[in-house]
């Protein structure tokens, strides 16, 4: 992806979609919100508002694999997910794996003294967040 700019990370869930945005430079990726999950394509033009709105020139999705790295139904929903969103958006669109990133989102919030309703309401960002520091990480200097 040699296109420079924004990236946009998601975290798809049944409930909600954790929403991360980088710097232009992609070298941060910051918590940017959620998207609520409803009736179809609802959720889809949200994002895709995000996008336009804030100059995005990727997504990254979330793809839950399963311990043994093997795909499973949760990664066949975010790659329907992703096949849905593409007639929405006109950019580029990775998958980076996130085995255990709600998990690690989770301890993050707890560790801060995140608690309750107030955790249940910043850790899919939380998640989406560390699914889209993972590809910046990995993307790096080229």
């Amino acid at each position: 992806m040699a296109e420079p700019g924004r990236v946009l990370g998601l975290d798809p869930g049944d409930a909600r979609i954790g929403v991360a945005i980088s710097d232009p430079a992609r070298l941060v990726a910051v918590p940017f919100g959620t998207v609520h999950v409803g009736q179809p394509p609802g959720e889809l033009k949200a994002v895709a508002a995000l996008v336009a709105e804030n100059q995005v020139t990727a997504l990254v999705i979330g793809l839950p694999l399963e311990l043994s790295g093997k795909e499973g139904p949760r990664a066949a929903h975010a790659r329907a997910f992703a096949g849905a969103i593409q007639g929405f958006v006109g950019v580029p669109i990775e998958f980076q794996d996130e085995r255990l990133s709600t998990v690690e989102a989770e301890r993050m919030l707890r560790g801060a003294g995140v608690v309750g309703k107030q955790r249940r309401g910043v850790v899919d960002q939380t998640a989406a967040t560390l699914i889209l520091q993972a590809w910046l990480d990995r993307h790096a200097g080229g």
